[in-house]
């Protein structure tokens, strides 16, 4: 019975010992194909990095604002006798705009008129009766005051009708219409706007970093988004002399051609400042550029090997350093050199060292002045 037993347990440790070979063997055959696996290689697009000559431009959003802009207004209360205008026409300086109702001051300035020619009759009377020595001095020095006073009289009244008369004080367009015939206005009652459009100011911001590159007499070229065929230059004709401490950007204004009235006052507009000579730079896709917070990267194709010493096409992670962009492009200053092959899309899925499989059927976008469909 104990013999019996005995073989009975050598027999079952020999069958565990063989089932734990067997499965041993069968993990490390495992853990050899896991070590041996490679994933596959992952498709990207890619371009050849060119060197190009970049001009020195800032870009910044503006605001265009009118030369000279007012509130025509009348100068004195009146009732409106007549408006010789049309909402949103051009007009010239000096022309009338309105009339007010003046046949209160109209007689008012026959009155005076008569009155001076009382005085001015009266003044040679006293001339002569001075002369033969019938009157005092004082009493003609009173009829010179007359006169005088008769004058002053007639051309204070003949002020106070040409100002119920409202002229355009420079030329320029109108805007619409406050005011209708027969309403009484109040001085300082808005009539009428009128802006003066050609030329006109572009107002922008500059960081304070790029302020000494921005000075009067710089070029400057205008567009705007829903104004896509035009394109409007000028040049910088002021900088202010303070820094706004909220946002530590500088203002600057430009004076820029604007023919036919094009651009209004109010309307937000991209400038672009010529800052100088321009400079040599790789130019890449903005899609080929990986942000990190420690810092900006590109992946660059290369000729690689594994750890098994097979060669394979891979990228290789390469840290660059930014300069200004244009449409879909943006200038690499350092870290990258001409006639190395980056990667444009897919670059989001590597990382240092991976496989990849090269298709260039469909590119990204790579233009300096794109223009999109369903801007």
């Amino acid at each position: 019975m104990a013999k019996r037993m005995a073989v009975t347990l050598v027999a079952t440790m020999m069958i565990v010992a063989a089932l734990g070979f067997v499965k041993f063997k069968q993990v490390q055959t495992a853990v050899g194909k896991a070590a041996a696996f490679q994933p596959p290689p992952e498709a990207v697009t890619t371009i050849e990095a060119v060197e190009e000559e970049w001009p020195a431009t800032l870009t910044a959003i503006g605001t265009v604002a009118a030369v000279q802009g007012v509130t025509v207004s009348a100068d004195l209360p009146g009732t409106i006798e007549r408006i010789s205008f049309e909402s949103g026409t051009w007009v010239r300086e000096g022309d009338v705009l309105a009339l007010l109702d003046t046949r209160q001051e109209r007689a008012q300035l026959a009155a005076a008129e008569a009155q001076r020619e009382l005085a001015k009759v009266s003044l040679e009377r006293m001339q002569g009766l001075l002369d033969e020595h019938v009157v005092s001095r004082a009493e003609f020095d009173r009829a010179v005051a007359d006169a005088r006073q008769s004058d002053a009289r007639a051309g204070e009244i003949r002020a106070t009708i040409e100002r119920k008369t409202v002229h355009a004080p420079f030329a320029g367009v109108l805007g619409i219409r406050r005011a209708n015939l027969g309403q009484y206005l109040s001085a300082g009652d808005p009539l009428v706007t009128l802006e003066s459009l050609d030329p006109i100011f572009v107002n922008f911001g500059v960081p304070q970093q790029t302020m000494t590159g921005v000075r009067p007499g710089r070029a400057v070229h205008v567009t705007a988004g829903d104004l896509a065929a035009a394109n409007f230059a000028g040049r910088i004709t002021a900088v202010d002399a303070v820094v706004d401490p909220s946002t530590r950007n500088v203002q600057a204004q430009a004076t820029v051609a604007n023919p036919g009235g094009t651009l209004r006052p109010g309307m937000f507009v991209q400038t672009e400042v010529t800052l100088g000579a321009p400079s040599r730079v790789i130019s890449l896709p903005a899609s080929a550029i990986s942000h990190a917070a420690f810092g900006d990267s590109v992946f660059v194709v290369a000729d690689l090997t594994d750890p098994r010493g097979r060669p394979y096409r891979g990228a290789r992670q390469q840290f660059v350093k930014l300069g200004a962009g244009r449409g879909d492009q943006i200038s690499v200053l350092s870290g990258l050199k001409g006639g190395e092959e980056v990667v444009t899309s897919g670059a989001f899925k590597l990382r240092n060292g991976a496989a990849i499989l090269v298709n260039n059927k469909v590119r990204p976008a790579n233009s300096a002045r794109p223009k999109p469909e369903n801007s």
